[in-house]
């Protein structure tokens, strides 16, 4: 079975860190590309990190400098390390991993609640 699960959420202070893991099992990880993405209530979902399978890193300009992706092939696990937290980064944070082949494969976990508050 295909499962992608989100961890590391929770209720922050304005200039701390937190680190999301996303656990993938019923399929190998470092075949996909794995992204975070993060929705805020009210407005759109947003592709905030991503890593390709050849390692390739990209992030929305709002988070370059604070928030580092990676993945770890062994634990079948990506991470999103966020440092310098701001309230604007409050979010539910999924985490998604896709790839192209002869079908689509598209795969979402069901989201970890970030809150960045004093």
């Amino acid at each position: 079975q295909v499962q992608l699960v989100e961890s590391g959420g929770g209720l922050v202070q304005p200039g701390g860190s937190l680190r999301l893991s996303c656990a993938a099992s019923g399929f190998t990880s470092s075949s996909y590309a794995m992204r975070w993405y993060r929705q805020a209530p009210g407005k759109e979902r947003e592709l905030v990190a991503a890593i390709t399978s050849a390692g390739s890193i990209s992030y929305v300009n709002s988070v370059k400098d604070r928030f580092t992706i990676s993945r770890d092939n062994a634990k079948n696990t990506v991470y999103l390390q966020m440092n310098s937290l701001r309230p604007e980064d409050t979010a539910v944070y999924l985490c998604n991993a896709l790839r192209h082949g002869v079908l689509l494969q598209n795969y979402w976990g069901q989201g970890t609640q970030v809150t960045v508050s004093s």
